[in-house]
C-alpha cells in the first residue's frame, strides 16, 4: 500500500507558525543582543571622560576598533558559517560578548577599554551571516519577509535599550563598571537560552537531506570566491557603508551635537538615540508587510531613505525649537526602519544560490566599515565645534546609499526579466 509523502520534503523545519515563530524569536533575541553590544561603551563616554580624561576623538577609536574587528571577522565568518554551520558560531559569539563586558567592568585604562572593544567586535562579527543563514534555511518562504522585519526590528530595539540600560544602571548605582558587568550577565543569559533551544537553530539538517539526493540533481560547484565578481554584491556593500555612516553619527555623536546646538541638557538629548531606534523598530515592523507586496524594492528604499535624510538636514539647520529637533531627528529613524526589510530582501535576490553566509558576511561588513571610518570623522567634527555638520553629513550619507540601492535594484530587475523572457 502506498503511503502519502511527507508534506514538507524539502524543508528541514516543519512549515508551521509555531516552528517559524520560535526560530524567528530566538534569532531576534540574539540579533538584538549583538546590537546592544555595539553600544556597550559609547553611552558611557561622558563618564569615561570624567574618570580618565579622554577626548571624544580618543574614545572614537574604541568604536573604530570594534568595527574593524567586526568587519574583518564578518567577511571571514561567512565562509565559516557555510562550512561548519551557523549554530556553534552563534554560541561562540555570545560568549565573546560576555568576555567583553567583564573586561570593561574591570578596565583601569585605555588598553583594557581597547581589549573590551576587541572582544565585543569579535562577538559581533558572525551575526549577520549566522542570522540570515538560519532564517533562510529554517523559516518558510511565506514568512521570510516577516522574519527579516523582526530581525531588523530586534536590532533597533537592542540599539534603543543599550543607552537606557548602560546609562540607567550607571546613574542608579554611580558606577559604569556595574553597568558593564550587568551587560556581561545579559550575554550569558542569552547564550543559555540559545543552548536550551538549539534544535530550533539547526541549519545543518538540510545538508543531510541534500546528500541523499541523486548526483544528477546536484548543482555544479563554483569557486568559493566566485560571488565576489558580482557587481550587485559590492553595490550592496556600498549601500551598507553609506547608510551606516549616517547611523554612526546619530548613535554616538548626535546627542552631544544637539546639546551644543540647542542648549538642551544631555539627559534630554540622549533620548535622540532611543527615539531614533524605536521609530526605526516601528518602521521595520511595517516594512515587513511591504516586502511581499512590492516588486521594485529599491523604490521603497529610496523614498524612505531620502525622507530620513531630509529630516536630518532640517535638524542640522538649527531652525527648529529644541524639543522639536529631538522629535524630528527621532522620526527620521522611521524611514530607515521602513527600508530595512526591503534592503535585506534585495540582498537575498541579488545573492547566488549556495553562498548565503559568504554574501551576507561580505555585504554586511560594509556596515562595520561605515562605523569604523565614520566614528573618527564625526568625532573630529565634535572636537572642532562642527556640530551642524554631524546632521548634514548624515543626510548626505543617506543620499549616497540611495544611489547604490537604485543600481542594485535595477540589476536585479534586469536579471529577472532575462530569466522570464522566452528563449
Amino acid at each position: 500500500m502506498n503511503r502519502p509523502a511527507p508534506t514538507t520534503p524539502q524543508s528541514p523545519a516543519p512549515d508551521t507558525l509555531r516552528s517559524d515563530a520560535r526560530t524567528i524569536g530566538l534569532i531576534g533575541l540574539a540579533h538584538g543582543s549583538s546590537h546592544f553590544f555595539h553600544l556597550l561603551l559609547p553611552p558611557l563616554f561622558p563618564w569615561l571622560i570624567k574618570d580618565f580624561g579622554y577626548s571624544y576623538a580618543e574614545l572614537s577609536v574604541l568604536v573604530s576598533l570594534f568595527f574593524v574587528v567586526s568587519g574583518t571577522g564578518q567577511a571571514l565568518a561567512g565562509f565559516a558559517v557555510d562550512r561548519f554551520g551557523a549554530r556553534p558560531i552563534l554560541f561562540a559569539a555570545l560568549g565573546s560578548f560576555a568576555v567583553a563586558g567583564l573586561i570593561a567592568s574591570t578596565a583601569q585604562g585605555y588598553a583594557m577599554l581597547l581589549a573590551a572593544s576587541f572582544f565585543a567586535g569579535l562577538g559581533n562579527a558572525p551575526f549577520h551571516p549566522v542570522d540570515f543563514t538560519i532564517l533562510n534555511k529554517r523559516v518558510s518562504q511565506q514568512r521570510i519577509g516577516h522574519a527579516f522585519s523582526v530581525h531588523g526590528l530586534s536590532g533597533n530595539i537592542g540599539w534603543a535599550l543599550a543607552p537606557l540600560f548602560m546609562a540607567g544602571i550607571t546613574t542608579a548605582t554611580g558606577s559604569w563598571r556595574t553597568a558593564c558587568f550587568c551587560g556581561a550577565l545579559w550575554a550569558l543569559t542569552v547564550l543559555l537560552i540559545m543552548v536550551f533551544n538549539r534544535d530550533a537553530l539547526d541549519d545543518r539538517a538540510e545538508a543531510a537531506h541534500a546528500s541523499a539526493k541523486p548526483a544528477a540533481q546536484a548543482a555544479p560547484k563554483e569557486h568559493p570566491m566566485a560571488f565576489m565578481k558580482l557587481p550587485s554584491v559590492w553595490l550592496c556593500f556600498s549601500f551598507f557603508f553609506w547608510s551606516t555612516c549616517a547611523l554612526s553619527a546619530i548613535q554616538s555623536f548626535a546627542s552631544p551635537a544637539m546639546q551644543a546646538m540647542y542648549g538642551l541638557p544631555l539627559s534630554v538629548t540622549a533620548l535622540i538615540v532611543t527615539g531614533y531606534m524605536l521609530c526605526g523598530a516601528a518602521g521595520m515592523l511595517i516594512g515587513g508587510f511591504l516586502v511581499g507586496r512590492v516588486q521594485r524594492l529599491e523604490k521603497v528604499i529610496s523614498v524612505c531613505m531620502l525622507g530620513s535624510g531630509l529630516l536630518l538636514f532640517v535638524v542640522g539647520t538649527g531652525w527648529l525649537p529644541g524639543m522639536a529637533a529631538v522629535a524630528v531627528a527621532s522620526i527620521a529613524g522611521l524611514g530607515t526602519g521602513l527600508a530595512g526589510p526591503s534592503r535585506d530582501m534585495l540582498i537575498k535576490r541579488a545573492a547566488p544560490p549556495g553562498a548565503t553566509g559568504r554574501v551576507y558576511g561580505t555585504v554586511y561588513s560594509g556596515l562595520d566599515l561605515g562605523f569604523c571610518l565614520a566614528a573618527p570623522v564625526f568625532g573630529f567634527m565634535l572636537d572642532h565645534q562642527m556640530h551642524h555638520a554631524v546632521f548634514f553629513g548624515s543626510a548626505i550619507a543617506l543620499l549616497l546609499s540611495v544611489v547604490s540601492a537604485v543600481i542594485v535594484g535595477d540589476g536585479v530587475s534586469k536579471k529577472n526579466k532575462a530569466v522570464l523572457a522566452p528563449a
